[in-house]
């Protein structure tokens, strides 16, 4: 019984009584009807099933006792590492990057003390503005971590609509947010790609935007396809944004993008500057 699957266990459960009773039955009729009445012969049917109930099926249901709860460590297990790396991925994703553009802004002002106070000054008001964002991303990662998971994750876009609304106060901007892709349309590993690629699209736009207007719009394309898109009107990209010092964020979206086969786009159009992430429809990530 050690090579059993769940699957040969719980078929075997549901076998075993039927075949004890055709397997006496037999027995009683091939070779013991000259010894056996048919009424005593009735009478210990019951009693043979209750006896192999209580060895064989007994053992076998818990044998799947146990291979449940085997499962459910897996799973449990299994659940702690994705937390674990989702965890890696937001501290990445915000804070570990902050500190580093913080660490870069720290070696310029060092340079810059050489060149005179005003230099120095602007530096310092750069320095403050990045520990803040830092500051931020520090008590939204708490913050996550503090709420409890909804079961059916079909509110997974509050928070996007959470962050727009907090970089429209700090940019004073206004925002505005359309999103209709149905959650069944997503899965779960798209849910969590798509809203750090958003995510880290709207902190780029608070920490370098200066915008008056920020829009984030999600839309169906049809056989599991979708766009979506985050646009402001803030100052823009100078050349090629994925070359320019400090957007580490961007490098990253675009990054993200490629692995799940999505199209990434980041560049302006007209007074607006789009980000954007779409998946053709019929194909999955």
């Amino acid at each position: 019984m050690k090579g059993l699957t769940g699957r040969s266990v719980k078929w075997l459960i549901l076998l075993i009584p039927p075949l004890t009773i055709g397997l006496w039955e037999y027995i009683r009729h091939a070779f013991l009807l000259p010894y056996l009445s048919m009424r005593t012969g009735n009478l210990l049917a019951p009693f043979i099933v209750l006896a192999v109930t209580l060895t064989i099926v007994r053992g076998l249901y818990a044998r799947m006792e146990r291979m449940q709860a085997e499962l459910q460590r897996e799973r449990s297990v299994s659940a702690a590492h994705e937390e674990r790396e989702r965890l890696a991925q937001v501290l990445h994703d915000g804070i570990a990057q902050s500190l580093f553009l913080l660490a870069v802004k720290l070696d310029k002002l060092d340079r810059a003390a050489e060149e005179g106070k005003e230099k120095v000054l602007g530096l310092s008001d750069e320095l403050k503005e990045t520990v803040r964002v830092v500051h931020e991303d520090v008590r939204q990662a708490i913050s996550n971590l503090r709420l409890p998971p909804s079961p059916a994750e079909a509110a997974w876009v509050i928070p996007l609509r959470e962050l727009l609304e907090d970089t429209a106060r700090v940019t004073i901007a206004t925002a505005e947010f359309r999103w209709t892709i149905p959650d069944e349309a997503l899965t779960a590993k798209e849910k969590v790609e798509l809203h750090a690629c958003l995510r880290e699209a709207l902190v780029n736009v608070r920490k370098h935007a200066k915008a008056s207007r920020v829009l984030v719009t999600g839309e169906p394309l049809g056989s599991g396809g979708f766009r979506c898109e985050v646009a402001d009107d803030g100052a823009g990209f100078h050349g090629d944004p994925l070359d320019a010092p400090g957007r580490f964020g961007l490098r990253m979206v675009r990054d993200r993008a490629r692995q799940m086969r999505w199209t990434f786009a980041a560049e302006r159009r007209g007074d607006w500057t789009v980000v954007e992430l779409s998946k053709p429809g019929g194909k999955t990530g």
